[in-house]
């Protein structure tokens, strides 16, 4: 690689860093504290601003029904359960305060070992980690407090035997001065669950109440990545424009008096949900799209509960009505198809939900191609290679361009000698003689630049794809390789995957010295793509492209391996297309004279015989 190259490649650096600054600067992510228009709910609603939903905890007293020396920790334990049972989702629901709390996904494993527990996501109060839904009525006018179902209200189960899909249940609960609420959840053949409230006023005065959902996490998830690209907290839609709040900022939310936690309140109103987001799964509470709703993420310090909530407008119900509600909760993995048919039956841009980063104009399309290729190949190794394949048949013409540009650099090479010995030390004859030498042979210099240039978003989207998606978790390639989302699994330490024992842990010394196979072919695909052209005659130069498809090798190592596999099949392919294209614009590579020359002896492309 000549010096004009190795300038191609350090502008080509530049401008990748300048291109990810400007679209930083242009479109700067998205800042969850900060309510729409600056406003907070209880301004643009001040009947509802005066009410107040629960803290979903476990009170200090126990509900009415139960004897005065039981605890309500105990009470949730010895209160009556509703099973769930699905094909997909399995759990139950516990009729103190109709708490939908003890759900797992069937379909999903801890991790790949044969004992690997089945993944829960939903938790009681009474466990550490709880995660739980509460639906319910806030008091207004005409009804207090102890009048409306709360976190510890024990309803009655009134219809149905166990939730399942087709299988709704209904609870019940008669506050005794008029008022009679009921409780119907439904589930589908998925993750969406269906809960709609209604209340009778079986009295002589009207009442005013207004429904609220809402999803509480007991601290912070012990299991938190906290990694720079996933984001790992509070998820919301708030008529269209979509936000993110991570764990560690929702204690600096503004304290709210009348909650007694620190809140960060939005009023929408049209379209919108909100939630928490882990890595692979999400529990978000999605009120009747096209109404109003106050969407509220909030703190409470004191005990430590982290807490959504979507409080729908006040309704009036007079003597001998009835008024309704209609909630959605999902709980469940973050599969693209899923969100898809969600989004698709009216919930407002679901699919965002997922990860997919600032770059979502590229992350989106490259996900959707490889989840396509996957379902067509039915292995999302070879559906990496095919995208790759497809990836570089895009960017061909571009590459063709760079090839057939350095094949004639190649070719003014003796010409370029004979200017830089005429112009000796004056820089300014040489650099002109060099820019009329380029006008003349129509060569662009700078045309290795673009096809790096349209690598680097692309294998920061790829990255992306690769970390977030669930469709990457435990996703098998052959052999050993049974997690695309994980580093390679092999090393010389078990003898790339032949022995039956693992490999160093990450980040470890060992790890890094006992390589995986798949980073082994990386680095010898970066040296043979390099081998194509002669060691620059710099020593420093020659030194440094000596050292590095060994150093990206072992940075590299610790990668999800479907990273690494992109990277391999993209070498393969521009070591092809290079090779292929040289050819045809009259030079025949020598890759043995100058893989030869790499050991001292000297390395050459010769012109096509």
């Amino acid at each position: 690689m000549d010096n004009d190259q190795n300038k191609n490649l350090i502008i080509a650096t530049a401008l990748s860093f300048v291109v990810i600054l400007v679209w930083f600067v242009l479109f700067p992510p998205p800042e969850a504290e900060t309510a729409i228009d600056g406003t907070t709910a209880s301004e643009t609603t001040p009947v509802e601003g005066s009410l107040s939903t629960p803290t979903a905890d476990l009170a200090t007293t126990p509900p009415p029904t139960t004897a005065s020396t039981e605890t309500v920790p105990n009470a949730l334990e010895s209160a009556g359960r509703v099973s769930i049972e699905t094909p997909r989702v399995s759990g139950s629901l516990s009729l103190l305060g109709g708490r939908i709390d003890q759900l797992s996904l069937n379909d999903y494993r801890t991790s790949l070992e044969d004992d690997a527990t089945i993944v829960e996501i939903l938790f009681p109060a009474t466990k550490s980690n709880a995660q739980y839904a509460l639906h319910g009525w806030a008091a207004d006018a005409g009804v207090d407090a102890t009048g409306v179902p709360g976190p510890n209200t024990p309803w009655t189960l009134s219809g149905g035997e166990f939730l399942g899909v087709d299988s709704p249940v209904t609870l019940s609960w008669d506050n005794g001065a008029g008022l009679l609420f009921t409780k119907q959840i439904a589930i589908d053949d998925q993750y969406m669950f269906t809960i709609t409230q209604s209340v009778e006023n079986t009295g002589t005065g009207a009442a005013t109440m207004a429904p609220y959902a809402i999803l509480a996490r007991h601290g912070v998830p012990t299991d938190l990545k906290n990694f720079f690209i996933l984001h790992e907290g509070v998820v919301a839609m708030t008529d269209g424009e979509y936000s993110e709040t991570d764990w560690d900022q929702m204690p600096d939310f503004e304290f709210n008096q009348r909650a007694g936690a620190r809140t960060d309140e939005r009023q929408i109103t049209e379209n919108g949900w909100i939630g928490f987001t882990d890595h692979y799964w999400m529990s978000v509470l999605i009120p009747t799209q096209g109404t109003a709703f106050k969407s509220v993420a909030k703190y409470d310090e004191r005990r430590d509960i982290y807490q959504t909530e979507a409080l729908s407008p006040v309704q009036s119900v007079g003597p001998g009505q009835t008024i309704t509600n209609t909630t959605q909760f999902f709980a469940g993995a973050k599969e693209w198809d899923v969100l898809k048919s969600y989004e698709d039956a009216g919930v407002y841009n679901f699919i965002d939900s997922i990860d997919w980063g600032w770059f979502a104009f590229l992350t989106k399309p490259i996900f959707w191609l490889l989840h396509q290729f996957n379902l067509l190949i039915g292995n999302m190794g070879i559906a990496i290679i095919a995208l790759t394949l497809l990836i570089k048949a895009l960017l061909f013409p571009l590459a063709y361009k760079s090839y057939v540009s350095m094949a004639k650099m190649k070719e003014l090479q003796p010409k370029m000698e004979k200017l830089k010995e005429e112009a000796g030390d004056d820089k300014q004859k040489m650099q002109q003689g060099m820019m009329a030498l380029y006008k003349k042979e129509k060569v662009n210099p700078a045309a290795g630049c673009l096809p790096i240039l349209m690598q680097i978003p692309i294998f920061f989207s790829l990255y992306k794809v690769i970390f977030v998606t669930i469709e990457l978790r435990h996703a098998p390639f052959f052999g050993p390789f049974q997690d695309l989302s994980a580093p390679d699994p092999t090393s010389i330490f078990n003898f790339y995957g032949l022995l039956p024992w693992g490999t160093p842990d990450a980040g470890s010394i060992m790890a890094l010295v006992f390589i995986g196979i798949l980073p082994l072919l990386l680095g010898i695909s970066m040296w043979l793509q390099q081998k194509l052209n002669p060691a620059p005659t710099d020593p420093t130069q020659q030194m440094i492209f000596a050292w590095m498809p060994w150093v990206f090798m072992f940075m590299l190592g610790s990668f999800a391996s479907g990273l690494v596999v992109y990277w391999i099949a993209n070498n393969t392919i521009t070591f092809t297309q290079q090779y292929l294209i040289m050819r045809s614009q009259g030079y025949k590579p020598d890759l043995m004279g100058n893989i030869k020359g790499g050991f001292g002896r000297k390395s050459k492309t010769e012109p096509k015989k």
